[in-house]
């Protein structure tokens, strides 16, 4: 399938979240239990599939009105430099994200906020911090 199609049915698919959030929010009178949050919730990928849809829809037609500057951006994409650049960033970030979930956590935990609620940003830390550990190791066996 071609890259087009695909961001067309990102665009179609987001159109259609939102049209069926909208819809949830108008026609339910008194929503109770997961309700109360799924419309909002097809709200947001609605919006960001839609968003990534019609970014990559017009991104496309403004490289194929200038091949000269596509060719540049596709320089620029596969440099070197810019992707250790990228991934050093996205390393200075994870690194801050350890100590920021950290303190969140801890802070849930001293307002005694639901255990659910707790435990459920526990595991996904916990996932997250095995998971680089896990490319670590893989990659220190590797180089």
């Amino acid at each position: 399938m071609k890259k087009s199609v695909t961001a067309y049915i990102w665009v179609v698919a987001g159109l259609i979240l939102l049209a069926v959030s909208l819809y949830l929010i108008r026609t339910t009178p008194d929503p109770q239990g997961v309700m109360r949050t799924l419309p909002y919730v097809c709200i947001g990928l609605g919006t960001g599939m839609f968003g990534g849809g019609m970014g990559e829809l017009i991104g496309r037609r403004a490289a194929k009105n200038s091949p000269a500057v596509a060719k540049q951006m596709e320089i620029n994409k596969n440099d070197e430099r810019n992707v250790a650049i990228a991934n050093r960033a996205k390393a200075k970030a994870y690194d801050m994200m350890v100590f920021v979930f950290g303190a969140l956590m801890l802070a849930l935990a001293l307002m005694e906020t639901e255990l659910t609620v707790v435990l459920l940003l526990v595991f996904a830390y916990l996932f997250t911090i095995g998971y680089g550990a896990y490319y670590r190791l893989k990659y220190d066996r590797e180089m």
